[in-house]
């Protein structure tokens, strides 16, 4: 049976996989968002589900004022001493020399938690995972040297860590360096990731190569000894950057895992571009993938051959590794496993997963509304453009083609007050479909909201920009509630809106859903597109809308 690419949809980059028993375990980035390292776990490689979050990993669990696509990155999962561990960097800074970044640890006794405290470690740069080797545990990083004139990525560190055991239980609140730090590997070449797998007495260290993008490959590096010299392969497990036509681009990041029957497999980070006339554009951000792997001159190597990843893969032995009864090696389930994944409660609005917040997890801002199933109030807070207290929930999209709609009942009595739909990237990238209010056509923007009801109720449709929003669309509203909707056909995107039983009318023009991608804009950005609600209330913070009729296809 074969498993079909990605077999995680949706912003879901730099999978980290591990085995314990019978079942995979990952964890992916989650960056600005919340909940914190999603976890999944799967029988067969093929079919995840959810399995819970790090809901402990951020100190005071808030990210309020970190830049866009900031916070958490790369995650790495590990198994040992009978419990989960995982390290991963929280980045606050972006586009300087300094990363400005703290690294941390959490430990659980069971992948759903529940999760410990975080733990600060020595963290040289980003992307830390663990080595537990023969009783031992070792901390890698990526090393910065953050000084003028120094190489943002100079190589790649190990560091040992003494933990110690209570009761035959890590105790990670104690957790130490020890010894010196030891360089592993320098290259020319970007690298970053590394991840150490050890087999037939050799320590291979896989690294992401390359950066994020087109360029992003799996490289690897072997020695007899732990500290080295490493030996570096001189073809790439993993990458597509030769060939704009693979259909996994950005193929990189990867991680081993042996299957129960002895077969290995890779996992690793990609994206499905669209292909527009600016060039490939990837909305759905960078995605989870698996490859099958053999040995080959003691070299991992791609079970398909060369180093291009494969769409379709043969999946490990379901007699060992889970119930032989799995659809998920059928390629008509694909966009349904998405759904089965992603979007169970897709009928449905509330704070659980798999709905997402910015910055901080959902608080009193969000709660149902009495007596209505699957309805939600949100109290606004701060607009579309703040790094701090927005009043959003949202979904990752995981599919290029998708519909989505919402109904809206608000009563906004001044300009700062707005609630709606949105279309979400960051917060320079978004389309924001909002009940709001305004003057009386005719009349200039002069601050006349304290004329009582000499004004009218309006949707706006907002373009966020990097060069600074603009209004696409304002449509006079009659009393009652409003139903929103967005249909994305891959790069282009449309808004619509109904009064009551009324037909649909669009919104403004076609929408350039394209620019809610890693690749619009002139900074690096990481994460992926959205689909929400979101409520603003500028002044007073007491501003409330109740949504209903949550649909997404």
């Amino acid at each position: 049976m074969l498993l079909v690419n990605p077999v995680v949809r949706g912003f879901a980059p730099d999978p980290s996989v591990i085995r314990v028993g019978d079942w995979y375990y990952l964890a992916t980035s989650s960056f600005e968002w919340f909940p914190t390292i999603p976890l999944y776990r799967s029988r067969n490689l093929a079919d995840w589900e959810p399995a819970g979050a790090v809901d402990t990993a951020v100190p005071g669990r808030s990210l309020l004022g970190v830049p866009d696509s900031g916070g958490i990155w790369a995650p790495a999962l590990s198994h040992a001493d009978g419990v989960f561990w995982v390290v991963y960097s929280i980045v606050r800074s972006l586009g300087t020399r300094h990363f400005d970044l703290e690294t941390y640890l959490c430990t659980a006794p069971d992948v759903g938690g529940p999760w410990s405290a975080p733990v600060r470690l020595p963290g040289h740069g980003f992307d830390p995972s663990l080595l537990h080797h023969e009783g031992r545990h070792y901390l890698l990083n990526l090393q910065n040297d953050s000084r003028v004139g120094g190489r943002r990525f100079d190589g790649i560190v190990l560091t040992e860590l003494e933990v110690p055991l209570v009761g035959g239980v890590p105790d990670t609140s104690s957790v130490r360096a020890v010894g010196p730090t030891s360089l592993l590997l320098q290259r020319d070449n970007l690298v970053e990731g590394p991840k150490i797998t050890v087999e037939d007495g050799w320590f291979y260290l896989l690294l992401a190569e390359g950066g994020t993008g087109v360029e992003h490959g799996v490289l690897v590096a072997r020695s007899r000894s732990l500290t080295g010299p490493y030996e570096v392969d001189d073809v790439p497990l993993l990458t597509s950057r030769d060939d704009p036509e693979v259909p996994l681009q950005k193929a990189g990041h990867g991680e081993l895992v042996r299957t129960p029957s002895g077969e290995w497999y890779l996992t690793h980070l990609a994206s499905r571009p669209l292909q527009t006339p600016d060039g490939p554009r990837n909305t759905l951000g960078r995605e989870t993938a698996v490859q099958r792997v053999v040995w080959a001159d003691g070299w991992p190597r791609l079970a398909q051959g060369g180093w291009h990843p494969a769409t379709e893969v043969e999946m490990p032995d379901v007699a060992t590794a889970g119930r032989a009864d799995t659809v998920a090696g059928r390629a008509d389930t694909v966009a349904g496993r998405a759904d089965a994944i992603a979007g169970r409660a897709c009928r449905d609005l509330g704070t659980e997963w798999p709905w997402s917040t910015l910055r901080e997890p959902p608080g009193d801002w969000a709660e149902p509304v009495p007596g209505e199933r699957g309805a939600l109030r949100l109290r606004g807070r701060q607009s579309a453009e703040s790094l701090w207290q927005q009043s959003l929930l949202a979904q990752r999209l995981t599919e290029h083609h998708t519909e989505v709609e919402v109904t809206v009942d608000a009563e906004p009595t001044t300009f700062t007050q707005s609630a709606g739909l949105v279309l979400w990237y960051n917060t320079t990238s978004y389309y924001q479909l909002h009940v709001t209010w305004a003057e009386p056509e005719g009349e200039p923007q002069a601050g006349q909201q304290w004329a009582g009801d000499q004004g009218r109720r309006v949707l706006v449709l907002t373009h966020g920009h990097p060069d600074g929003a603009r209004v696409l669309a304002t449509v006079d509203l009659t009393d009652g509630p409003v139903r929103l909707r967005a249909r994305i056909d891959g790069a282009a995107a449309s808004l619509w809106s109904a009064g009551g039983e009324g037909p649909w009318e669009q919104v403004g023009p076609d929408v350039d859903f394209s620019e809610l991608s890693d690749d619009f804009g002139p900074r690096l950005r990481f994460t992926g597109a959205f689909v929400g609600i979101s409520a603003i209330d500028l002044v007073e913070g007491a501003f409330t809308a109740d949504f209903s009729g949550w649909f997404l296809r």
